[in-house]
């Protein structure tokens, strides 16, 4: 399956994400807010069998990390072409432990460093669809390990774990893969 370790904007994010213009555009496919997570780390394809031990490489590596600000903006931009994102900041240091922590068991792929990014649009985003001023700010409170069991029928991204992110260590909350 394919997995990504991200953290997901609560509620008020998601609703200034979507007062965001969205044109009809040929050839780009606007996401939907299901969708809109910010990746620390992509995964890629993963066997089902490694979900326990990349949920522990993760809980072990933010064992004891605090709340963080996140904030994404200044502006939308294009993402090679492909994707239309909107970067996000202050998860850096905690996107680094999560690459680090989890290398050992999925090989990195992704050129180094990452750079977070919650995704907007897929597809031939034209140039003129990035620049709008955005600037949504919130606490994240956990990281989680999302399964991407989207089909033809819609996207459907499932948390798989949850890493709360305390001052104080805590147990994860896990779902069944």
């Amino acid at each position: 399956m394919r997995l990504s370790i991200a953290v997901r904007p609560p509620p008020g994010a998601l609703v200034a994400l979507g007062r965001l213009p969205r044109p009809p555009t040929p050839g780009v496919t606007w996401s939907v807010p299901e969708q809109w997570i910010v990746k620390l780390r992509p995964l890629g394809h993963v066997d089902t069998a490694l979900v326990d031990a990349l949920a522990d490489a993760v809980a072990d590596a933010l064992d004891g990390a605090g709340p963080l600000d996140c904030t994404l903006g200044p502006r939308t931009e294009r993402l090679g072409g492909q994707w239309l994102g909107v970067p996000a900041h202050g998860l850096d240091d905690v996107g680094a432990e999560v690459f680090t922590a989890t290398s050992a068991i999925v090989p990195v792929t992704h050129p180094q460093p990452f750079r977070a990014d919650l995704v907007l649009a897929r597809g031939r985003v034209p140039a003129d669809l990035a620049g709008t001023v955005v600037d949504i700010r919130w606490t994240v409170e956990e990281v989680v390990l999302v399964a991407d069991r989207s089909s033809p029928r819609g996207p459907r991204l499932v948390d798989l774990v949850g890493v709360p992110l305390a001052s104080t260590p805590s147990a994860c909350r896990r779902a069944d893969p």
